[in-house]
């Protein structure tokens, strides 16, 4: 049996009778259930609105909300992702997610993108710094010349460096394996952890104008500093909301 009493007058109020045993509840529950129910009401009311929002309005409601994943699931009902982006390369992006993770500034939200039939907006939730080197390289592919060959070859190329018979562009262009002989061998800013250990470790000892060699299970490696580390955006915190 669950009734309501009142202490003195016996009229009904804020008391239960369960199976005969009086339980009074206290005032300030009385208060809180009230500011619960005032509570869910404005989520409510958020939720109903946020249904109506357009895309823009959405874009700034959670550049303003001081908790947007929190935002944009709970009242914008929209499904999110949220992913830790590296920046390989400055200036060479493979795709929208690394180029937003260096150039976006971190709260805004950037949008709508289409990929794989499904629409979404970006928002850069924090950035970290890494370091990044400035490179440029003649690759020897061994898959190519015998390892003698390649080997010969490239002590030809770095005499011709060191007695100014050639520039390290050049040999580039004439020599170089890989994509980078359209650069002149420029690799441009490459982020820390992403090359060759063999290579990582011989470029962090080295100051900028400096050329050494590297072999790798890929062929020849040979690689010039050509401006001193620095640091910069290297990883960004990005919260995807899928439309």
């Amino acid at each position: 049996m669950i009734c309501f009493f009142d202490r003195q007058t016996s009229q009904t109020c804020n008391r239960f009778c369960i199976l005969g045993m009086p339980l009074y509840l206290h005032p300030q529950l009385t208060i809180m259930k009230s500011c619960l129910g005032f509570i869910v009401l404005i989520l409510l009311t958020l939720s109903v609105g946020a249904q109506k929002m357009t895309i823009a309005q959405m874009k700034t409601e959670l550049e303003k909300s001081p908790n947007s994943p929190l935002y944009a699931k709970d009242i914008l009902k929209k499904r999110i992702k949220i992913d830790t982006i590296t920046v390989t390369r400055i200036g060479a992006y493979s795709n929208l997610a690394d180029s937003l993770a260096y150039s976006g500034k971190v709260k805004k939200v950037y949008g709508p993108y289409k990929i794989g039939g499904q629409q979404f907006l970006v928002q850069i939730l924090a950035k970290a710094p890494n370091t990044f080197n400035r490179i440029s390289q003649i690759f020897i592919d061994t898959s190519v010349f015998r390892y003698r060959f390649a080997d010969s070859l490239g002590k030809s190329i770095l005499t011709r460096i060191n007695n100014g018979s050639s520039t390290f562009e050049q040999l580039a262009q004439t020599y170089s394996m890989g994509g980078e002989s359209k650069t002149k061998g420029d690799l441009g800013w490459v982020a820390q952890g992403i090359l060759m250990p063999q290579i990582e470790h011989e470029v962090a000892k080295r100051k900028k104008g400096e050329i050494f060699t590297a072999w790798t299970k890929n062929g020849l490696h040979i690689i010039k500093k050509t401006e001193d580390s620095k640091q910069d955006t290297g990883f960004a915190l990005m919260l995807r909301i899928f439309l």
